[in-house]
């Protein structure tokens, strides 16, 4: 698949699959959902960033930008392949289905993986050992570094890496050395929960694929301070000398915040990643490739130029623009991998360098219908403006649900979709996936909430709230065969069912 194919697809985070465990999972329920993709017609599953989530449990502040997230590994499968018996999966504790509780799934889960992993550690032979040691070695350039940082992390009882001893935090070489030997058995935890993920999620990839069904990732542009990224290669970034960020990212006021965005991520030293080549991009870009097949780049702005703010500022209005080389850092990794199959994240305000930046790499933009309706003819989101080369979204993760949204429009704004739709109707959700389906729009990524018709309970992450995002799980009478059907009937009508 390429991104010149007109198709559908459904944006669904695996956290959010049904399942027994407190948590969606790379399991039967993933695969169910992928044939239910199937039997709807779709090309497309995206999901959100699949890294091991930090701050605030959110996939957006993940502790390394390589490695997966242990939650999502299915614990059926592991009993599968003898590491997990009957007996421990029955002893699992009962969670709530409807949404994810991570206070209480976070340490279950663990738990259960180092069962996992002792009882590995108990039978494996002498070719599993070997696979996995393969695999550290194949992935050592990331996975190393991060399997010590979880470990130190253990430790240190969660901290911040910069509230560890001083010569961790430096990386002395000895300090480095010492603690890979003293911690080595939980080192190997961790490249073994990495090895895991990475087996369990690729099988189901493959599985996706031989079904028509194309994988989209996402990328976040900045990563956490806390993160193994930062912490090995704090070149990188602009810290002080114990690790601090001097600048953070974030965006300027606008209409929406009088003060801006702080975001707090460390920013990147431009000048450092160009003269190595953009290593670290090119292999988090290769990486990621591997894992997915469409990757949706977020806050692509940044690559143009980003908003820069003094770390000792509470807000963001004291910050400036700093132009980014984000044209050499594309043609690099074109070079290095080929083909760059990218859907830019460009909402909001965007400026004439971000959209020549786009368009000179031939990279979809995208646009979501929820902010189309405000009157203004030349809203780049009403559907009447659109270009082909765009994945248009009735929502992302960061909106409300349709059917939340659409409530809490005013009379006016109402109208005008009533007018735009050209009648009246009770199911506003259906008729504005409708629009977005009858787009030009070559790719149209639909939330499954709002196929689902749910309101604002379901919502999946509300900006600005740091408690209670990310939780929505759906349930399997949700992923019923009449919808899948009806979903399928109106890709053929439009034009987007793959087979």
């Amino acid at each position: 698949m390429n991104l010149t194919e007109r198709c559908a697809g459904i944006l669904l985070h695996p956290t959010s699959l049904p399942g027994a465990y407190g948590i969606g999972e790379l399991g039967d329920e993933a695969y169910q959902f992928v044939d239910w993709l199937a039997r709807a017609g779709q090309g497309v599953w995206q999901v959100l960033p699949l890294g091991p989530t930090g701050f605030a449990d959110s996939p957006y502040a993940a502790f390394s930008a390589f490695a997966g997230n242990p939650l999502l590994i299915s614990l059926q499968r592991l009993h599968d392949e003898g590491l997990l018996t009957e007996q421990n999966l029955a002893e699992y504790p009962e969670l709530p289905a409807e949404r994810v509780d991570y206070g209480a799934v976070i340490p279950c889960k663990m738990a259960f993986l180092r069962r996992a992993y002792e009882r590995w550690k108990a039978c494996a032979d002498d070719a599993e050992r070997h696979r996995l040691q393969a695999f550290r070695t194949e992935q050592g350039s990331w996975l190393e570094d991060f399997a010590l940082f979880m470990a130190l992390k253990s430790v240190y009882e969660g901290r911040a890496w910069t509230e560890w001893d001083k010569d961790l935090v430096e990386r002395k070489p000895e300090a480095l050395q010492r603690a890979r030997q003293q911690l080595a058995d939980e080192v190997q935890f961790h490249a073994f929960v990495q090895h895991r993920f990475v087996s369990q999620w690729l099988n189901l990839k493959r599985y996706a694929n031989e079904r028509g069904i194309r994988i989209m990732g996402d990328m976040p542009i900045f990563v956490a301070h806390d993160s193994a990224d930062v912490w090995a290669r704090p070149e990188m970034f602009y810290l002080d000398a114990e690790g601090h960020p001097t600048f953070v990212a974030g965006v300027p006021p606008d209409y929406f915040s009088p003060t801006g965005q702080r975001w707090g991520n460390p920013v990147y030293r431009w000048g450092v990643l160009r003269r190595d080549g953009y290593r670290w991009w090119v292999e988090r870009f290769r990486w990621l490739l591997r894992l997915v097949d469409l990757v949706r780049v977020d806050h692509f702005r940044g690559f143009a130029a980003y908003w820069r703010v003094p770390a000792a500022e509470p807000t963001a209005e004291n910050g400036k623009w700093v132009r980014v080389p984000g044209r050499s850092l594309f043609h690099t990794l074109r070079r290095e991998l080929g083909d760059l199959p990218i859907v830019a994240e460009d909402l909001g305000t965007i400026t004439p360098d971000v959209v020549r930046l786009r368009k000179g790499m031939g990279f979809p933009g995208m646009r979501v219908l929820q902010f189309a309706f405000d009157g203004n003819p030349d809203n780049p989101y009403l559907p009447y403006n659109y270009e082909p080369d765009t994945v248009v979204y009735t929502g992302t993760h960061d909106n409300d649900t349709l059917v939340g949204w659409y409530a809490g429009l005013g009379e006016e704004e109402k109208r005008r979709i009533v007018d735009y739709i050209g009648r009246e109707d009770t199911s506003p959700h259906w008729e504005m996936i409708r629009l977005a389906y009858a787009s030009v729009a070559r790719i149209a990524v639909i939330p499954l909430q709002d196929w689902l018709g749910l309101g604002s309970e379901a919502r999946m992450n509300t900006p600005g709230r740091e408690e209670g995002n990310w939780q929505w799980r759906c349930h399997r009478e949700h992923l019923s065969g009449d919808l899948a059907d009806a979903i399928a009937k109106m890709c053929a009508v439009y034009g987007r069912k793959r087979y």
